[in-house]
């Protein structure tokens, strides 16, 4: 198994965040299979103020690259990344269009 730390910031306002959280309650069901699909085991996204922290745990032979394709050819998922954008920014150092970003460990215990 693979572990992976990905972050991302919204836009700053309460109001935004708020809804971007509600829709995270109700992630639609064909991202869900999109995800489960691709390899990742766990996923936990946690927000302090507009920056957000993804933890994912895939299997051995995840591909960010075979996510992307997957996902490329899915019409709910492409609608639903369009409509995040509502409510994400991409943080300093993303590639053009690019909105997670891969976190490097610096520690263990």
């Amino acid at each position: 198994m693979k572990r992976y730390c990905l972050t991302l910031d919204l836009k700053d306002d309460a109001a935004l965040i708020a809804e971007y959280e509600t829709h995270h309650k109700n992630v639609w069901p064909e991202v869900l299979d999109s995800i489960s699909g691709s390899g990742i085991i766990s996923m936990e996204i946690y927000r302090y103020d507009a920056r957000l922290f993804m933890i994912m745990e895939t299997v051995d032979d995840f591909s960010f690259a075979n996510k992307a394709a997957m996902d490329e050819g899915n019409v709910k998922v492409q609608e639903w990344e369009q409509l995040m954008w509502k409510y994400q920014q991409p943080v300093k150092g993303t590639i053009a269009g690019g909105k997670w970003v891969l976190m490097d460990k610096i520690f263990q215990l």
